[in-house]
């Protein structure tokens, strides 16, 4: 037998045993003879069975195969001999001599004459070698332990008595890749797959039909827990579900792999948009599994950017006991308090916004159980404070029964909105959810339950029972659309659920049983958990969700804490506990303490702490109902911005001694006008106050048309005009350690292995009016490109082109991966219709049609599901990023009869607001109502060539045609800073130079790079570590 099928062997023997089928299990042992089960031959011995014994050893081998194999029949036989004489069974022992111990008398006969004598004894301890003789059992055990050393030195039996290591419940998880592979397979396939059979390949059933749910991977228990299925009505019993998808690649066989889409030396795929293609194979775009960047990963490990500076000290009328900063409004926080007061602050003044006391609002919607309990103790506290996702309303869970819901409204203006008596005893946690595109609060408590509300009619949805004890925290979590969360009990159980009736799909211990709580990073890709068991040792860990084990436990925490140790996480960076009278900090990627901060002392032993959403602040519980707020440096920038307002100077860097004005033009907007305040004059920066780098290239191109970073920050990709890639690289080096795109360190332009002139290009047509553009997978590992002609898959990597989609009529104008499916591209065409396309499948998703002009922007948010696209008719359409209907639309800007101009649109890294811009206009508005936050329209004497967000939304950089970039506050779009191009480009550059596109660095906001019409990529940056394009725009900063 191969290999394989030797391994599928002992697959068989892992789930016989698992399920139960013990006695099955050894038949296939002895017949097949891989696996000497030692523990159920020694079971065998000791119970006396020697006739089981040999036939089990039978399997294995024969006694004359060779001497440890003789000895071995002969041991058991004559211990089989000597019980039945020490039994008086004198007719049994002659049996055993003359008929099993017979064959061995050849060999030595003396001592079968011996055995053979014993007979005439009364009592076979008379003989001499069997004096020492004691009772059955004894004599067995001697005889196990030496039969165990005969078969381990026996030649036959190497190999084959330990089992191979091989995680549980594996042959499990393969048919559940098998299932998932069949289903991706299937020609339409449904999100609720129902699969009750592995006699036959799975095809989907009519979307008509109600199908229970599948989900694409497992987290199993950790430590002592068993592999999860991953399909729900599978008909395989004694497993549970873990809603967490993990299946980022797709495993295929030998012969799919072939035509598989991840073949680095792949033939070019020719598609058209009917779906039609030249070579028909499955094709998977999914993130690879370590979710790193091909164009290289990279984790900052400097605590320089930490917020660790004490700003602000809060001061409440009682000790706090939850907070939460605002998804959005960075400086603003919730907190709650031991004696049921709510606060809501400004960090930035320092002002109580918000204050309630604890009241019911509606006593007689109560239960009498809550009454009662009122009545009994009216002392009440908060237990948890927390914002819903996009801001608009918080939820605060009480010490007995009741959750208040309040909406708010901005400023100081909060509104009650819903009170619900949710749960017998406290309400631990709350948590909010979108399943289903309806926006649910879920309550966990005392009573051990779990519940979800509906938000807009207070009525429960969902209840979920299955705790042991009382629950004690939430994690919801959505993953590859798959909507979920993790619950855990005060007695150290963690479940995960579905928003379904069937009960948890996960169930398996924290480490050492402790009160937990659990947390993603911000991207979503790792899972933590911290928690305290009761007898005061604390862990912090990370999950390994694909396997479900424990993937690393940060060290440094006590042994016996005197309370609950809490977590919180700084992005994709840090993880940070208040412990001792301190915060510990920890790097992600390593086990070690990283620093610890004290905050100025004043803290007491297990102090609670809260990051906002980008880092920036950190919130940390002090002694005497104190909160002290520390910061970062941008954090010390973003209180400064709030706290000094939008008006004043904005400055210019550029040559010494020039000074702009600009003054608002009046264009026929269908908003408001602008308000057309004019603008203080903007102070001149020396030259040396900025810092450049034009990237090197040898590479003749002309217009640089799209500008993108790579995701990691460590590389740049340009599409030009002429079709032609670039892709530069920054190089680890004594200069460059972390390897990020900088401005003082040349990158390397990367060429095709194996080739030194070789780069990515796209087909051009002879359409002079053809627009280049491109969209790289969140991964970076695949390119999706156009130039007028057809639109080219490229694997960056390899640089080869993996698929060319051939447009049948209107050529390509904008390009958008969808942000869950790679495999689901979003194409804008130039006759104002947009396609979605599966690249996998090789066919058109849908069309969608609304706009008059050509498409010129597309934007997707899986925060809010929706995909948002403008079109050179100045509109804006919002649609659903699932089934691609029409949500809403608005028009920007009126053109006269026959002028188009385009209008791109890019999300707020919030994904709460959208970036629109014209060469006329530039607005923030809300990605909820399309309504205008903010805007700014430039003189008559220069236009806007593109834009973007910084990446922590606090900046807007833009082009201008008249050869500048201006630096704005995306709160306000007032424009702070400018630089003049033609003072940091060579001599030789052309005075007609502009930037044509613009781009971000993903990770340091003050970074931004611009391609230009000349061809060439500059990258900018202020001059040194820690300094800021924000300054000061107060009045008396001029």
């Amino acid at each position: 037998m191969t290999t394989l099928g030797k391994e599928l062997v002992f697959l068989i023997l892992q789930f016989l045993e698992e399920e139960g089928f013990k006695e099955a299990a050894r038949v296939l042992e002895r017949s097949s003879g891989y696996f000497f089960n030692m523990e159920h031959f020694e079971e065998l011995v000791l119970k006396g069975d020697w006739v089981g014994a040999e036939k089990y050893l039978s399997g294995f081998t024969k006694f004359e195969d060779n001497k440890y194999s003789t000895k071995i029949y002969f041991e058991m036989r004559k211990q089989n001999f000597l019980e039945s004489l020490d039994n008086n069974d004198r007719a049994k022992a002659l049996d055993i001599l003359f008929n099993d111990l017979k064959v061995f008398s050849s060999d030595n006969k003396e001592l079968y004459n011996e055995m053979t004598q014993l007979l005439t004894l009364n009592n076979i301890r008379e003989h001499v070698s069997l004096s020492m003789y004691g009772d059955t059992e004894t004599a067995r055990t001697i005889v196990v332990q030496e039969l165990k050393k005969i078969i381990r030195a026996n030649p036959i039996f190497h190999g084959k008595v330990d089992f191979p290591s091989i995680r549980t419940q594996r042959l499990r998880r393969l048919i559940n890749q098998s299932l998932n592979w069949q289903h991706l397979q299937c020609k339409d396939p449904q999100p609720n797959p129902d699969i009750r059979t592995l006699f036959v390949d799975h095809v989907c059933t009519p979307p008509h039909e109600h199908i229970p749910f599948l989900l694409n991977a497992v987290i199993p228990k950790c430590a002592s827990a068993s592999v999860t299925s991953t399909v729900t009505n599978s008909g395989i019993s004694g497993a549970t579900l873990c809603p967490v998808a993990t299946t980022d690649h797709l495993e295929t066989d030998a012969a799919s792999q072939k035509s598989s889409y991840l073949t680095a030396d792949r033939d070019t795929q020719n598609v058209t948009p009917s779906g039609q293609s030249s070579v028909v194979s499955p094709v998977d775009l999914r993130e690879n599994h370590t979710g790193n960047s091909v164009l290289g990963s990279h984790r900052l490990t400097s605590i320089t950017d930490f917020p660790k500076k004490v700003v602000k000290i809060l001061t409440e009328d009682s000790s706090q006991t939850s907070m939460d900063f605002h998804p959005a409004q960075h400086t603003l926080l919730l907190v709650g308090t031991s004696t049921g007061d709510i606060s809501l602050w400004e960090v930035a003044s320092g002002q109580k916004l918000f204050g309630g006391n604890f009241k019911v609002w509606d006593i007689s919607a109560c239960t009498m159980a809550f009454k009662t309990a009122l009545l009994k103790d009216p002392r009440m506290s908060v237990n948890r404070a927390a914002w819903s996702p996009d801001g608009s309303i918080f939820g605060v869970a009480y010490s007995k029964h009741i959750v208040q819901m309040y909406a708010y409204h901005g400023g100081n203006d909060v509104r009650q909105q819903l009170e619900i008596d949710a749960h017998v005893g406290g309400v631990n946690d709350l948590a909010f959810a979108a399943p289903h595109k309806q926006l649910l609060v879920i309550t966990c408590g005392d009573d051990g339950a779990i519940q979800a509300w509906d938000m807009t009619t207070g009525g429960r949805i969902y209840k979920f029972e299955g705790h042991n004890a009382s629950v004690y925290s939430l994690c919801p979590r959505t993953k590859n659309n798959i909507h979920f969360f993790f619950s855990t009990s005060v007695d150290g159980n963690i479940k995960a659920w579905l928003y379904d009736d069937l009960g948890p799909r996960v169930d398996y211990d924290a480490p050492g049983r402790a009160r937990t709580s659990m947390a993603y990073t911000s991207d979503g890709q790792r899972l933590l958990s911290c928690g305290t068991s009761s007898s005061g040792e604390s862990f912090l860990v990370e999950w390994d969700e694909s396997e479900g084990a424990i993937k690393r436990s940060y060290q440094g925490l006590q042994k016996s804490s005197a309370g609950a140790v809490k977590f919180d996480i700084l992005k994709n960076q840090f993880v940070a506990a208040g412990e001792e009278n301190v915060i510990k900090v920890w790097n992600l990627d390593n086990d070690d303490v990283l620093t610890t901060i004290d905050a100025e002392g004043g803290l007491p032993e297990n102090p609670q702490i809260r990051f906002n959403k980008d880092g920036t602040l950190l919130a940390v519980y002090a002694k005497e109902n104190k909160i002290k707020v520390l910061a970062s440096d941008s954090g010390l920038q973003l209180l400064g911005i709030c706290g000094s307002g939008s008006q004043g100077s904005s400055r210019v860097v550029g040559e010494e001694g020039d000074t702009v004005n600009r003054e608002a033009l009046n264009l026929n907007l269908t908003e408001e006008d602008n308000t057309g305040k004019s603008r203080k004059p903007f102070e001149s920066y020396r030259r040396s106050q900025c810092q450049s780098l034009l990237l090197p290239s040898h590479v003749n191109v002309e217009k640089i048309s799209r500008l993108i970073y790579g995701s990691a920050g460590n590389a740049v990709l340009a599409l030009a005009s002429n079709g032609i890639h670039l892709l530069w690289k920054w190089p680890v080096n004594v200069l460059n350690l972390t390897g990020q795109a900088t401005a003082k360190v040349p990158p390397e332009l990367v060429k095709r292995r194996n080739s030194s002139t070789t780069l990515m290009k796209n087909e051009l047509t002879a359409n002079p009016e053809a627009i280049p553009c491109f969209a790289l997978s969140k991964n970076d590992c695949y390119l999706i490109s156009s130039s007028g002609g057809k639109i080219s898959l490229f694997n960056v990597l390899t640089f080869k082109t993996m698929v060319s989609i051939t447009p049948p009529s209107s050529a390509a104008t904008c390009l958008a991966f969808h942000p869950i499916d790679n495999n689901i591209v979003a194409i804008g065409r130039a006759d104002s219709t947009i396609l979605t396309y599966n690249v996998r499948l090789n066919k058109t998703v849908s069309v969608l049609s609304g706009h008059t002009g050509r498409i010129s922007g597309l934007a997707f948010s899986n925060t809010l599901n929706m995909l948002v696209s403008t079109g050179a008719d100045a509109q804006i359409i919002v649609w659903d990023a699932e089934n691609f209907a029409r949500q809403g639309s608005r028009r920007l800007l009126e053109f006269p009869d026959g002028v188009e101009s385009d209008t791109s649109v890019q999300f707020h890294p919030d994904q709460t607001q959208l970036l629109v811009v014209h060469k006329s206009y530039m607005g923030v508005l809300s990605a909820h109502n399309l309504e205008c936050d903010a805007k700014w329209i430039p003189g008559d004497s220069t236009a806007i060539s593109g834009a973007t967000f910084s990446c922590d939304g606090h900046k807007v950089y833009a082009g201008f045609m008249d050869g500048t970039v201006g630096i704005f506050a995306s709160s306000s779009l007032q424009l702070f800073c400018q630089i003049a191009l033609h003072t940091i480009l060579p001599s030789s550059s052309s005075l007609d130079v502009y930037p044509a596109s613009i781009a971000a660095h993903p990770q340091k906001p003050n970074q931004f790079a611009v391609g230009l019409t000349s061809g060439e990529v500059v990258v900018i940056e202020p001059p040194g570590p820690g300094t800021e394009w924000w300054v000061d725009c107060s009045d008396d900063a001029v």
